[in-house]
């Protein structure tokens, strides 16, 4: 059997195909909205008209790559995160898609959640369906999201911890901007901070599972009018989302001390935030980057889990 994801967040436009007799990704693809220089974001209006503009040819490459006439299911995330009230019109455009394809080739259609699919991609990287049957806890930090979860496979049980104010994508993006980096700027903030060598122990804001990163924001800022190398910014920035997330999973262990920790989100894509975490806490799951970012791919495995149960 096999599933197609569409994904529409308000950064990327993602198709995947997945394989369940192979239990394999067979096919995906993503890409970018525009976002104007020295701008933090899009407008919906503006991310409905990209997704619109960019799912036909995504669709076009997706059957070149794999005969879309061969898909047993359509999974879609029709909304950010399954929360009451979670809602952005990005995603009104993947759902339409979605609804047409199931609807011509008369297959069932699975309606899932962008944060879902994050868990799902995350926990199929790190041990391909052997995770999803058990507790674990997500960290699933994006340019829209910091939230610690404990889940049961990709079903969000309760809300471990998260940010009380600013989100860390969105502190690492305006650090971004403000270092001359396009939105989003994580991939590049990350290049530059790798060419700073030293040691660097930030000052950060923790309580219990809970954190702020406006601090973060501000510190930064103030580096930069002292004249600080932007190089030293950039790993001060990291530097300090990965001592946040190294305390937070000491809390949440006193509570779930038995449960796996894995990261997702494309901000714990970074080589940085990953050798610091890993350094303290061998034991936490990373997974690569395209598994990590905004993808459609755990919206196909959750489509494959829905209809045929995968992994049997």
């Amino acid at each position: 059997m096999f599933t197609l994801g569409i994904d529409t967040s308000n950064y990327a436009t993602s198709l995947a195909v997945f394989d369940t007799a192979r239990s394999e990704v067979v096919f995906d693809c993503k890409r970018f909205l525009p976002v104007k220089p020295g701008e933090l974001g899009l407008r919906q209006s503006d991310a409905v008209f990209h997704h619109t503009a960019a799912l036909p040819a995504l669709l076009r490459q997706a059957d070149e790559a794999f005969a879309l006439h061969k898909i047993d299911a359509v999974g879609v995330s029709q909304k950010p995160r399954p929360a009451e009230g979670s809602y952005m019109p990005c995603f009104l455009t993947g759902v339409s898609a979605a609804q047409g394809i199931a609807l011509a080739r008369g297959v069932p259609l699975v309606c899932t959640t962008h944060q879902q699919g994050h868990i799902a991609a995350a926990l199929f990287a790190a041990a391909g369906g052997a995770l999803f049957s058990k507790r674990v806890l997500v960290f699933h930090i994006s340019g829209g999201t910091t939230e610690f979860l404990l889940c049961e496979g990709a079903r969000v049980l309760r809300k471990v911890g998260g940010s009380t104010d600013l989100y860390a994508g969105q502190a690492v993006d305006r650090i971004g901007v403000k270092l001359g980096f396009g939105f989003p700027a994580g991939a590049e903030l990350s290049q530059l901070a790798a060419q700073c060598g030293e040691d660097i122990r930030p000052k950060v804001s923790v309580k219990g599972a809970d954190c702020s990163f406006s601090g973060l924001e501000n510190q930064c800022a103030a580096l930069l009018e002292r004249g600080a190398a932007p190089a030293y910014v950039a790993k001060y920035c990291l530097c300090a989302v990965a001592e946040t997330v190294l305390q937070m999973i000491r809390a949440a262990r006193k509570e779930e001390p038995d449960a796996p920790v894995i990261c997702a989100g494309g901000v714990m894509s970074s080589d940085i935030i990953r050798g610091i975490v890993q350094k303290a806490q061998p034991e936490v799951l990373f997974v690569p980057g395209k598994y990590a970012g905004d993808n459609a791919i755990g919206v196909a495995i959750l489509a494959a889990r829905e209809v045929c149960a995968w992994p049997m």
